[in-house]
């Protein structure tokens, strides 16, 4: 019995990202993702020597009523300086079927956010996530945004 735990035990830390060195997620208000909700993540430089990658995950089920999403990221410096941009990511296939992986209802999407980034400064970095969704023909954001259930951030060692 001792060797089939010590085996299980091995399998599983063989199965760990070994350059995955922050990951972290927020859950919305009731699967669903305010406009004035901001999800954010706190974290310190890993190092700032080496480059890493950034994702945020996103985590939707079949209540989500669109194929894109736009968010607004504010990512913060120690030293005060503010990276601030608009992205968008396709979140389903021109036939409508989810991308992401998952089995059942809610898919995760693993989204590129920064590429090759040097944390040039010890100290806490924060991340700042906002859904930026319109629709056709309106000024005014979508107040909740359906179908978003968790919200994440992953910081990994770029390997290449």
């Amino acid at each position: 019995m001792h060797k089939l735990c010590l085996l299980i035990g091995l399998v599983f830390l063989g199965s760990c990202n070994g350059d995955l060195v922050f990951s972290e997620y927020k859950a919305t208000t009731a699967s669903e993702w305010g406009k004035d909700e901001v999800v954010t993540f706190e974290f310190n430089a890993p190092d700032t020597l080496n480059r890493h990658h950034l994702y945020i995950n996103v985590r939707n089920d079949n209540q989500f009523p669109y194929s894109n999403l736009f968010l607004i990221a504010s990512l913060n410096f120690p030293d005060g300086t503010v990276f601030k941009d608009t992205l968008e990511y396709e979140m389903a296939l021109p036939d409508g079927t989810w991308m992401g992986k998952g089995a059942g209802s809610v898919k995760e999407n693993k989204l590129w956010y920064k590429e090759n980034i040097i944390f040039p400064f010890k100290g806490v970095y924060t991340l700042k996530l906002a859904h930026a969704m319109r629709r056709n023909g309106s000024v005014e954001g979508v107040q909740s945004l359906p179908g978003i259930t968790d919200v994440g951030l992953e910081i990994e060692k770029a390997t290449n």
